[in-house]
């Protein structure tokens, strides 16, 4: 009787491998990504459909919820520009929908703080 024999499987890519990464965005096809910086908000306006790549699938389910480019990178730990082109295609499918992050309003002048904080000492 034999012990059977053990196969040696090829180890998984690692999260950064080029070719992997080459293989998630297309390659260079030359297409205009779009301009996507950093702190954008992506949120999804749909569930994943059957026919989108897995890595968009998980965008689509993480933007349920506004998310900005940064998380979504660190969350599929995913480069910013694969990150980005795989944005653009699901943008460009109406898929998401992007906007600038809301800025915080500016603050109330000192003084303003200061006669009010005042008027409240009065009464």
């Amino acid at each position: 009787m034999t012990s059977p024999r053990r196969e040696r499987r090829e180890p998984e890519p690692e999260p950064g491998d080029p070719e992997r990464l080459y293989v998630i965005t297309g390659g260079p096809d030359g297409a205009a990504r779009a301009p996507l910086d950093l702190v954008t908000m992506v949120v999804s306006r749909t569930e994943p459909t059957p026919t989108v790549q897995p890595e968009q699938a998980a965008i689509l389910r993480l933007c349920r919820a506004p998310l900005s480019v940064a998380e979504i990178s660190a969350y599929l730990s995913l480069p910013f520009s694969v990150v980005t082109a795989l944005l653009t295609e699901l943008l460009s499918t109406e898929l998401v929908e992007s906007r600038a992050p809301v800025v915080r309003a500016a603050l109330p002048d000192r003084s303003l703080l200061e006669a009010v904080m005042h008027g409240l000492q009065k009464l």
